[in-house]
């Protein structure tokens, strides 16, 4: 399984300019598909994500804060949540200025929450659960051994694991149930929904190039723009050509998952085909082809969403053979990880049902049959095992695939 959808090779074939004899009634639109992410009008940029940058930024100090044991807080750690304008809740003094926050983009899209306030407020609960929790259970037995129904500390070769009564690395869940809850479902089900990016009279305006107030964009065009930025907008990853970093070891949330998945010779190619169609999507914008537009928009959710699905299997595949290992401090990681990824494929959009791959109702049986008990200390290879076939096949991949 080499390529996704649309290869990066063909569409650089289909995207050639059109000849201006077509037959008549055929009319097509000529696109100009750049080689790095980089549009202008009148000499000036068109592209801009800030708000995105700076929520990535916010992720990133959050989760990083979790095992700070010596001045990390509940109350702390809650307010880098659901930040207000002006509260020093962060070190970048820039990010304490900014009236944005993590908690109201975290399951808020357009498409799955918009007629969801219950289950997006659920939704957030979890993540202001797994705070409360990582400071009320984790923080007290920082010195403590952990043991089924007891959190505390686990070796994990050299490194120390903190983990709950369950063996769950509560850090871990939250950064992985935030790619999706946050990332993936802004970028899939947010920006990239019709219902988004043809809003009112945005397509007129797109093809009159009305801008948007004072900006040098169309609303349309930064509609896309701040999908892209969800992926991409890391200060760190270059700005034009964000591939060029993308095996280097860096966390940089569902940008570094995608580069591992595009790792494995079985899924080699993806994520060029991601950072093509965000190209190819956006130049289709400029040239108003919606109809090539729309095509992009089912290869990028086609291929993030199977970057999900693939590192779930991959950390529950990893954590099976770590306790068959008897390595439990690199099971429970292993296994935490997996469960945010689990937890994540919630946001997942198959563009042929409009819906996440695996439904709501399986996903909440995963994690009843992972969690109960004593949780990771009980789980078993069998269930492992099923929860991972079950999810592969749903992405028409295999276990094994994603196991390697």
């Amino acid at each position: 399984m080499k390529k996704l959808l649309y290869p990066a090779v063909v569409m650089s074939l289909i995207l050639a300019s059109c000849s201006s004899d077509d037959e008549a009634g055929d009319v097509q639109q000529d696109v100009d598909v750049p080689t790095n992410y980089s549009f202008e009008r009148g000499g000036e940029t068109t592209v801009q994500f800030p708000g995105q940058t700076t929520r990535l930024q916010m992720s990133t100090e959050l989760i990083g804060s979790f095992n700070n044991f010596d001045t990390a807080t509940e109350e702390s750690l809650l307010n880098m949540f659901a930040h207000v304008e002006g509260a020093n809740d962060f070190e970048n003094t820039d990010l304490n200025a900014s009236g944005k926050n993590i908690k109201s983009k975290t399951a808020a899209s357009a498409d799955y929450f918009s007629a969801n306030a219950t289950e997006s407020a659920e939704i957030k609960a979890d993540f202001e659960s797994y705070i409360s929790d990582q400071v009320n259970i984790v923080f007290p037995n920082e010195n403590t051994i952990a043991e089924p129904g007891v959190a505390g500390q686990i070796a994990d070769g050299s490194s120390v694991r903190y983990v709950n009564e369950k063996g769950v690395e509560l850090n871990q869940v939250f950064a992985k149930g935030l790619i999706g809850a946050l990332l993936t479902d802004q970028i899939l089900n947010n920006y990239l929904s019709t219902s988004v990016l043809d809003e009112a009279s945005n397509r007129e305006n797109n093809d009159n190039q009305i801008l948007d107030g004072d900006n040098n964009y169309t609303t349309m065009e930064h509609k896309w723009d701040e999908a892209y930025g969800y992926l991409y907008g890391d200060p760190s990853i270059p700005t034009e050509n964000p591939n060029s970093v993308l095996n280097e070891s860096d966390d940089r949330l569902l940008f570094n998952y995608l580069g591992r998945v595009d790792g494995d010779e079985d899924f080699e190619g993806l994520a060029e085909d991601v950072f093509t169609a965000f190209k190819t999507g956006r130049a289709a914008i400029v040239a108003g082809d919606y109809e090539l537009r729309d095509e992009q928009v089912a290869i990028i959710k086609e291929n993030i969403s199977k970057t999900i699905a693939v590192r779930a299997v991959y950390y529950l595949q990893a954590g099976k053979e770590a306790i068959a290992n008897n390595d439990m401090g690199g099971a429970f990681h292993d296994l935490s990880e997996g469960f945010g990824f689990m937890y994540s494929l919630r946001f997942t959009n198959n563009t042929n049902t409009g819906a996440p791959y695996v439904s709501p109702s399986e996903l909440e049986t995963f994690k009843t049959q992972l969690l109960e008990g004593n949780g990771f200390w009980d789980v078993t290879p069998e269930t492992l095992d099923t929860i991972s076939e079950t999810m592969a096949s749903a992405f028409g991949f295999t276990v094994a695939e994603a196991a390697n």
